[in-house]
């Protein structure tokens, strides 16, 4: 089976809230469904219960407190293998995996880092990359305070893993590790950004809003038209079991 001629699309795939674990073994068959050329290029959008995810640089003193005093608050810890080191996923945080196939993957995280800046610039967030500065700045900025956090990993030319940008996530649980290991980080969200500009924008930003303008800013910058699938769309073997989560 090949791929439909779907070359100037990009699939942008809503899935939920998915436990991590779970998530990556989505991303798992879909790579290699990709590198089959049974699939385009796509963008899976969701979230995840409270977890700690360590990449492929993390050190142990990342997690200061012990991986069981961090299950005990209820947050699970998971080692991955994207780049990066460690940071947090939880409920209110918009998170992107990108199965693509990519020639250049600096490239890419740069393309990823441009397209946030523009989605914040949208919610009347200034919001900047710091790449000049090296590998542990990856990301998305406002000021010295970090809102976006991306780590990729590929395999045979295709792309997994992705960004996770703070909308109106719990910011304390990064106070209990040393995020992006970068001790002394300010970690923030768009939801603590409008709060200090009440005038700006008062309403609660969501995850599906913040969702669109990055599927769009992405679009425009790979020149893709952007084509909403549902999951059915991929052929998941995995039967999505998501997770719901209080208000």
């Amino acid at each position: 089976m090949t791929a439909p001629d779907c070359s100037l699309e990009l699939w942008i795939c809503p899935l939920g809230t998915v436990a991590y674990r779970q998530a990556s073994a989505i991303q798992d068959q879909l790579r290699a469904r990709r590198q089959a050329e049974e699939l385009p290029d796509m963008l899976l959008v969701l979230e995840h219960p409270p977890t700690y995810t360590r990449g492929r640089r993390s050190s142990i003193a990342e997690l200061p407190l012990g991986e069981s005093a961090y299950r005990a608050r209820g947050i699970d810890v998971v080692d991955t293998n994207r780049g990066g080191k460690v940071t947090y996923h939880g409920p209110g945080q918009l998170v992107g995996y990108t199965i693509m196939r990519v020639d250049d993957v600096v490239a890419h995280v740069r393309t990823l880092e441009d397209a946030i800046v523009g989605a914040l610039a949208e919610c009347s967030i200034a919001a900047h990359s710091r790449a000049d500065e090296g590998p542990d700045f990856t990301g998305v900025w406002v000021q010295d305070r970090k809102i976006a956090s991306i780590g990729v990993h590929v395999s045979r030319g295709v792309t997994t893993h992705g960004f996770a940008i703070n909308v109106h996530n719990d910011l304390e649980p990064f106070t209990w590790i040393v995020p992006c290991g970068l001790g002394g980080v300010r970690m923030t969200s768009i939801a603590a950004e409008r709060a200090s500009h009440p005038q700006d924008e008062p309403q609660e930003p969501l995850p599906a809003a913040i969702q669109d303008l990055v599927g769009e800013r992405l679009c425009m910058l790979l020149r893709r038209r952007e084509r909403l699938v549902g999951p059915d769309a991929l052929g998941l073997a995995v039967e999505l079991q998501t997770v719901a989560v209080a208000a």
